[in-house]
């Protein structure tokens, strides 16, 4: 397995991390039993839920381009250091994402979000060049 698909493959269980973060903060802020099942009377978020809330929405904007480029990738047979190396990039910007959102580090994070960013361009130019 190329080491594009590895990380495609590690991206799945980083989705269900971010998933499980945003569904956990939710259970801690509204309870389990208490909770109305279809949300029509949904109290506003706490700052923990919000965070992780917008870090899961925000993960679901580049995921769908990551996905795209890995494949892309992988029917075209172009892999090589830029693809890799953007996928690493991307992968790892992203694990980081979560916490450092969540813990409130706006600046940082704004940061990470661009070295995400750059990784995906490194996949699309190595598809490119």
């Amino acid at each position: 397995m190329s080491l594009e698909l590895t990380y495609l493959l590690a991206s799945a269980v980083l989705a269900f991390i971010y998933m499980l973060a945003q569904a956990g903060a939710y259970r801690l802020q509204h309870g389990v039993i208490d909770q109305d099942p279809n949300r029509d009377r949904e109290e506003r978020p706490n700052m923990l839920t919000a965070r992780a809330g917008r870090a899961l929405r925000n993960f679901h904007e580049t995921y769908p381009i990551f996905i795209v480029l890995v494949v892309v990738v992988e029917f075209t047979g172009r892999n090589g250091l830029l693809t890799q190396w953007g996928a690493a990039i991307w992968f790892w910007a992203r694990a980081s994402y979560l916490p450092v959102y969540v813990g409130g580090l706006g600046r940082i994070r704004s940061a990470i979000w661009a070295v995400s960013a750059v990784g995906l361009a490194l996949i699309l130019a190595g598809i490119l060049i």
